[in-house]
C-alpha cells in the first residue's frame, strides 16, 4: 500500500502542557526556535499541528476562525471568494477617496479581513478537517491572476508554501531550492510571491533571473506585470511609469514638475508616498546583479543554464545581494526542472 513521504505530522513533539499554556499567553514568536530546532510560521503567538518537511520542521498556528463553504462535507472544499462587483469598479485609491463615507463604512470590514488574511493565512474546511494555508499562498489563490485565470488549489502547493514560509521566517537560511516537475506553477507562484512581498516592501528591490535573458523578460511581462495589474485597488500600491511596463516595475510616486506658479503660490508637490520599491529582471550572466541589494530574486530553471554562464559563479555573486555583512536581508526562491 502506497505511504506519502513528502511529510510527516509529528504528535506530542513539544510538551502537551507546555504547548497549551504557551498557545493560551500566545508566547509562541514567528521565526526559528532554537530550544525545540523547529520554525514556526505562526504570526498570532500560537502553535497547531507541527510538519516535517525534508527533515525541517515547521509549526503552523493553532486553529482559530475556520471559514465552511458548506454544512455537507463532501462539499467543504478551497473555493475563490468573488470580487464584490462594487469594489471591481474601483481602480485605485484615488477612486476610493472620491466615494462617500457611507459606502466606504460598508466595505472596511472585508478589506481588513483580507489584510488579515494575507498577514497570517487562512483557515478553511476541507471535507470537515480544518486546514491552513499561508498568507502568501492566500494570494496567490485568491488575488493572483494566471494563465487559466485562477490557480487551483493543490496540496503540494500548500507544502511548497508552508517550506518557503519557513525560509522567510528562518534566519539562518537564503532561501529554498525546489526540484519541480512540468506544469507545476512555480514560475507562477514565485511571481506571485514578488508582487505580494513588493506591494508590502518599502525601499526595497526584487529581481529575475532565468535559464536565459529572454526568459527572464518572459516571466516578467507574462506573470509579474498581469498579477500586479490585477490586483484589487486596496492591494495596489502607487505605480510609476506604464501599466505594462517591459523591464521594471516601480511602485513610486510618479515625478512632479517643478513649475514657477507651483513655487510662487506654495504649492505642495504631493503629500502622497510611495513605496520606492521595483520589481526587474536581468540577463542570464555570472554577475547578474552584482553590487546590489535584493529582497526576494526569483531564480527559475537555474538548473538549466548554458555555457559560458555558470549557475554556481553566478550563486556566488547573488549570494552577496541578500545578506548584510554576515545578517541574511533576503531570500533566494530557487526552482527548476531536471532534464
Amino acid at each position: 500500500m502506497y505511504e506519502q513521504t513528502l511529510y510527516k505530522v509529528l504528535k506530542d513533539y513539544i510538551n502537551p502542557k507546555i504547548l497549551k499554556k504557551n498557545n493560551r499567553y500566545k508566547k509562541w514568536e514567528y521565526g526559528y526556535n532554537k530550544e525545540y530546532d523547529l520554525v514556526i510560521i505562526s504570526r498570532d503567538g500560537t502553535i497547531g499541528d507541527i510538519y516535517e518537511i525534508q527533515d525541517l520542521k515547521i509549526a503552523i498556528p493553532a486553529v482559530s476562525e475556520c471559514f465552511k463553504r458548506s454544512e455537507d462535507k463532501k462539499e467543504q472544499y478551497w473555493e475563490r471568494q468573488e470580487y464584490p462587483k462594487e469594489l471591481a469598479k474601483i481602480k485605485s485609491v484615488f477612486d476610493w477617496e472620491e466615494y462617500p463615507t457611507d459606502f466606504k463604512e460598508k466595505w472596511y470590514d472585508y478589506i481588513d479581513k483580507e489584510f488579515e488574511r494575507r498577514e497570517k493565512g487562512y483557515f478553511y474546511y476541507n471535507k470537515g478537517i480544518p486546514n491552513y494555508i499561508t498568507g502568501t499562498h492566500y494570494m496567490y489563490l485568491q488575488w493572483s491572476k494566471i494563465d487559466v485565470g485562477a490557480a487551483d488549489y493543490r496540496e503540494s502547493n500548500k507544502l511548497f508554501f508552508y517550506f518557503w514560509e519557513a525560509c522567510k521566517a528562518d534566519s539562518r537560511c537564503y532561501g529554498m531550492c525546489y526540484l519541480k516537475n512540468r506544469r507545476s506553477g512555480f514560475s507562477f507562484m514565485a511571481s506571485a510571491e514578488l508582487v505580494n512581498a513588493a506591494t508590502m516592501s518599502s525601499d526595497s528591490r526584487f529581481g529575475i533571473l532565468s535559464k536565459t535573458g529572454s526568459d527572464a523578460k518572459k516571466m516578467f511581462t507574462d506573470k509579474v506585470v498581469p498579477i500586479s495589474l490585477n490586483y484589487p485597488f486596496f492591494f495596489k500600491p502607487i505605480q510609476d511609469g506604464m501599466d505594462r511596463p517591459k523591464t521594471e516595475l516601480a511602485y513610486r510616486v510618479p515625478a512632479s514638475k517643478l513649475t514657477r506658479r507651483k513655487l510662487d503660490d506654495n504649492v505642495k508637490l504631493s503629500d502622497i508616498v510611495g513605496l520606492d520599491t521595483t520589481i526587474d529582471w536581468k540577463n542570464t550572466g555570472d554577475n547578474s546583479y552584482d553590487g546590489e541589494k535584493l529582497k526576494i530574486l526569483a531564480h527559475d530553471e537555474s538548473g538549466k543554464w548554458e555555457r559560458p554562464d555558470n549557475i554556481l559563479n553566478n550563486w556566488r555573486v547573488t549570494k552577496t545581494t541578500l545578506r548584510l555583512g554576515s545578517r541574511v536581508v533576503g531570500k533566494c526562491m530557487m526552482g527548476s526542472t531536471s532534464n
